[in-house]
This record gives C-alpha cells, sequence and structure tokens, in this order.
C-alpha cells in the first residue's frame, strides 16, 4: 500500500470487555447503548461496511455483504485511557497501569506545582467533570488567579484556566512545569483546559493542548520513520506521543476540522501514515453523557467517511477503530469505560466480507500499518493484512 489512514473514532467502544467489571465498566457498550438511547443510527456507509457485523453488536443491522473487513480488538493494557489506548495500538503494551489520583493530588505534587509556577494557590484538586468544573468555580478562578486543578478515572492531571483572565501561553507554561514533575510518577497526561466567557456562560475552546509521558520505548510511529516515510499526526496525535514518531503535526478543531484535514490530506499527501484522532466523540458527547449528540455525530462522520472514500487511490486503505470505550449512558461516572474497540477497513484491495474476529491486542493495528507500508512488523502485535486485502 502507499497509504494508510488510521482513523480513530475516541471512544466508540462496541462492548464490554471480560475484565470490565474490575474497572467498575459491567454492561457498558458504547455503540449498542448510544444507538439504543438515541433511538436509531442513520450512517448507511458505516453499516454497509460491517460495523452491524462485528461480533457482539446488536443495535444495528448486520450487512448481508459487507463492502469492508471488519472485526474488533481487545485491549492487553490494565486501562482505559487514551494514551494506553493510542499506545498499544502502536504497539507499546503495558504492563502497568498508569497511576491515578482517585482522591486528588498529594502535597509532594502541588507545593512544587504552586511554588515554581509562582501561582497564588489551585482550587479544586480532585476528580470531577471538566465542564462542571468550571461552572462551580470558574468565578472564583477569576477573581483568585488561582487555576482550576482536577483528575479523573484516568491518569490525568487537568488544569482549567480562563484564557483572557489567566492567559492561554500563561496556562501552556504552568503545564509544562506540571509535566516536569510528574515525570518521576509516571502520569499519564498533563491536559491544558482552556475555556473562554463570563460566569454563567463559560465555554471550553479548542485550544486544548495534552503534555504526554515520553513513550518508553519504540512505536510503530518510530519504525515508520526511520525507514524515511511520512507519519502524519492529525488532531492530538502529536500530544499523545508528545511529538515522537510524527513527521508533521496537523491541529484540528473538532471531528468536522478534522476530517476536513484529511479529506485534504487524502488529495495532497503522496505516501505514510495519516493518522487521525477525532475526539468530539470522547470530549463533547461521552463525557457529558449525550447519546443524541453522539449520534449526531457518527451520522456526520459517515457522510464525511463517503468523502474521502470518493478520493481514494488505488494503493489506499482505511482502517477505523476507537482507542477506548465512554458509554454515554453510563450514569454512575463520565468516565471512559473498558470495552472491545471495532475494526473496519475499506480501500480498492480490501476484501469484501473479511472476517477479522476479536484481536488480542489493539497492537494488531500497528502491525497491519507496518506491513501494509512495507515494513516487517516488530512489535507485539499480529497483522491481519493478509487476510482483509483481495488476493
Amino acid at each position: 500500500m502507499r497509504r494508510v489512514f488510521l482513523i480513530v473514532l475516541d471512544s466508540l467502544g462496541c462492548g464490554a470487555m471480560p475484565d470490565a467489571a474490575d474497572f467498575g465498566d459491567s454492561g457498558a457498550h458504547t455503540l449498542d447503548h448510544l444507538v439504543q438511547s438515541a433511538g436509531g443510527l442513520d450512517a448507511p456507509r458505516l453499516v454497509a461496511l460491517g460495523l452491524g457485523n462485528i461480533e457482539g453488536v446488536a443495535s444495528l443491522p448486520r450487512a448481508s455483504k459487507p463492502a469492508g473487513a471488519f472485526g474488533r480488538c481487545a485491549e492487553r493494557s490494565p486501562g482505559k485511557d487514551t494514551s494506553t489506548g493510542h499506545w498499544e495500538m502502536m504497539g507499546l503494551v503495558l504492563e502497568k497501569q498508569f497511576p491515578v489520583f482517585p482522591n486528588g493530588f498529594p502535597p509532594e505534587i502541588i507545593d512544587p506545582f504552586v511554588d515554581r509556577g509562582m501561582l497564588p494557590g489551585i482550587l479544586c484538586n480532585r476528580p470531577a467533570s471538566g465542564t462542571t468544573v468550571i461552572e462551580e468555580l470558574g468565578a472564583e478562578h477569576i477573581a483568585t488567579g488561582k487555576p482550576i486543578v482536577y483528575t479523573s478515572a484516568d491518569s490525568v492531571f487537568q488544569v482549567a484556566a480562563h484564557e483572557v483572565h489567566f492567559g492561554l501561553e500563561r496556562l501552556y507554561e504552568v503545564c509544562e512545569i506540571a509535566r516536569k514533575i510528574l515525570n518521576p510518577y509516571g502520569v499519564g497526561r498533563v491536559i491544558a483546559r482552556p475555556f473562554v466567557g463570563e460566569p454563567g456562560a463559560f465555554q471550553r475552546t479548542y485550544n486544548r493542548r495534552d503534555y504526554s509521558l515520553l513513550p518508553f520505548q519504540k512505536t510503530a510511529l518510530d519504525r515508520l520513520k526511520a525507514a524515511g516515510l511520512p507519519v502524519v499526526g492529525v488532531g492530538k496525535i502529536s500530544d499523545i506521543f508528545a511529538g515522537q514518531g510524527l513527521t508533521k503535526d496537523v491541529h484540528t478543531e473538532g471531528n468536522v476540522d478534522g476530517m476536513r484535514a484529511t479529506i485534504e490530506l487524502a488529495r495532497t499527501q503522496k505516501n505514510g501514515l495519516i493518522f487521525v484522532n477525532l475526539v468530539d466523540f470522547d470530549m463533547l458527547y461521552g463525557h457529558r453523557r449525550d447519546a443524541q449528540g453522539y449520534r449526531r455525530a457518527i451520522e456526520a462522520f459517515d457522510r464525511d467517511l463517503v468523502q474521502l472514500e470518493s478520493g481514494l487511490r488505488e494503493d489506499d486503505l482505511v482502517l477505523l477503530t476507537a482507542d477506548h470505550g465512554n458509554d454515554p449512558t453510563f450514569s454512575a461516572t463520565t468516565d471512559h469505560t473498558r470495552e472491545y474497540v471495532p475494526i473496519l477497513a475499506c480501500g480498492k484491495r480490501v476484501k469484501a466480507g473479511a472476517a477479522l474476529g476479536t484481536r488480542a491486542s489493539f497492537a494488531d493495528i500497528g502491525a497491519t500499518v507496518e506491513e501494509a507500508l512495507g515494513l516487517v512488523p516488530q512489535g507485539p502485535g499480529k497483522s491481519f493484512l493478509s487476510t482483509l486485502l483481495a488476493r
């Protein structure tokens, strides 16, 4: 293949993993539950490719003759967060979960953060919903100059601050300080969460920035880059891998902009990997428990996918997947859910109806990408390229 488009529909899980109970996620099923709750799903292209044919998916019709290859992946790494999912996808399987802080961050982290950041203090320091916490503490943040620090069930140190009153560059600066403090603790990500507006009408912006822990070993991205192939990250891919293994970073503002950039790259990019994260599924709809919004976002993506496919070349491969679940019908928390993720493949050389089954690891995706672009896979995954390509 000359090009591979790997598109992550962030959080579109397709059924609870066998160990979901260990994560408090028994019965989770992002896809089925959002479709059932929203009253259906009008995504004819995804259904035609075989989304309803994936094992465990009951909410969508099965295509009698799927136009694509279909299957699902289990996650070997312990965890259910963005970094864990994407890293494993590229062949880096974790042996232990990134540390989490269900009671907030201890003084040995907060005190140097305040000191080195020359801050008057912080607000919150507990697990919280990002939208709720700025509603509750945004006005006090503006009045005091104290940033809002919070976490979740993921290994994240999130810092919310007003773009005007606190300053966007100032927010990035203190997040870089936090990243250095947290490196010895192995915290997965520091996330800058900027917002704008006035009390009662605060809104988060797309100027979010993630400061990831550096991957601790080479990934498929590094191997592709070392082979002289372009590796283009679209959306927050560069943030997730701390820029490691990429040759180009394309910043986007949500799903629509992400697909616009991807469709443009299909027109201009000559070869290599185009690795895309579509964040709105997770950020705007999963975490906010908005099944109707999630449904509309999938339907919009379905239309964009048709446009992307119309610009594909003979030697292109498109892989669609997710990095974890985020069941919008779960009411106990607003966290991610431990689920299988779907795999759909399309392209002019893809064998229609190829059943990929249940893969043992997300790493199988990275191995497939490597082989498709001419490399011998070096990571722990097993490529399924020979299964999905027509002979």
